[in-house]
């Protein structure tokens, strides 16, 4: 069996592949597009032309935070919402805890956080709220009460935790047990081809465990999972050349060399198997992308297309072992 693409998957045709969170009751595109470049390095016409590719092709899920560009990026997403008239048909997600005005996750961080969100996102509720920073100064009580008080006022629909421990999502679980509260149900962490230890090594039980959707963040490691960086003399003109450079070893290499084998025998893009890889691990609902401009959407994509071989599936884990 070889590496190939669903030619039978059409473009806005994609509820068939569409994935559930975890226990909610949302189902989204197992790709999310990310604003974290919105109001940075994409302006408004960028912005606009990336989230209006990423619907046309049958994505429905994005993903931002309030500390992304100062919050602007919520207020690009909101205003594209707005002016497309489309808010129903998508699924938005943001993140808590980071912003320069409201920091941590004390109950009136997160309330106020929330609300000014639902401002600049210009809706009444978010989907799904992730508490983007583990605040061990407040206790989880406090924090999944204010969380729990959000869902039971319509204002958030589910939550998440985002970059948190093993250990702390279980104290979470616990928490929520003995409150009777709602429970998170997502997880949002670093994990990819060069990037797997930290998730795999104990991450990966518990959102088995607790049945959690997980949201892979840097999925293509900032970049140098699109193939586009494979010298240190290639990141020059780049932004994130201090993320990508501690990839640009051996491992790292021989990671890219197995991609470029596997796009050459099936047409498949670098970064688009890189993505398919990740789909194919337990509990992964929906890798977090970002483009930098409308054509970059498609290629990426296409990884919900990309039916990856045993044998690939083999190799890409045993390079990135």
């Amino acid at each position: 069996m070889t590496t190939t693409i669903d030619a039978d998957i059409q473009p806005g045709v994609a509820h068939a592949r569409f994935r559930r969170v975890g226990s909610s009751s949302l189902s989204v595109f197992p790709l999310a597009i990310s604003g974290n470049v919105f109001g940075w390095t994409a302006d408004v016409a960028a912005t606009h032309g990336i989230l209006d590719t990423y619907r046309e092709l049958g994505g429905n899920f994005v993903d931002t935070a309030d500390s992304y560009a100062a919050g602007r990026s919520e207020i690009m997403i909101g205003n594209w919402m707005r002016d497309r008239g489309n808010r129903d048909e998508m699924v938005v997600a943001t993140k808590i805890g980071k912003s320069a005005d409201h920091p941590g996750l004390t109950a009136g961080a997160v309330v106020r956080a929330v609300d000014d969100s639902l401002v600049r996102l210009r809706t009444d509720h978010i989907d799904l709220m992730y508490f983007h920073v583990d605040d061990p100064d407040v206790s989880f009580e406090e924090t999944l009460l204010a969380a729990d008080g959000l869902v039971r006022s319509g204002k958030i629909r589910y939550f998440g935790c985002s970059d948190h421990t093993a250990n702390r999502l279980i104290e979470a679980r616990v928490a929520s047990g003995q409150l009777g509260v709602a429970n998170v149900v997502a997880l949002q962490n670093r994990y990819n081809l060069v990037e797997r230890t930290q998730y795999e090594s104990s991450l990966a039980r518990v959102a088995e465990s607790q049945g959690l959707a997980v949201m892979p963040r840097f999925a293509l490691a900032s970049g140098f999972l699109s193939g586009k960086y494979r010298s240190r003399a290639e990141l020059a003109t780049s932004d994130r050349r201090a993320e990508i450079a501690p990839h640009l070893g051996r491992r790292g290499l021989r990671i890219i060399s197995a991609l470029d084998a596997i796009s050459a025998s099936s047409g498949a893009t670098v970064p688009a198997i890189a993505l398919a890889w990740l789909l194919t691990k337990p509990n992964v609902v929906a890798p977090v992308v970002s483009a930098s401009n409308s054509r970059q959407v498609s290629q990426l994509m296409a990884a919900s297309k990309i039916r990856l071989s045993r044998h690939d599936l083999a190799e890409l884990d045993r390079v990135s072992a």
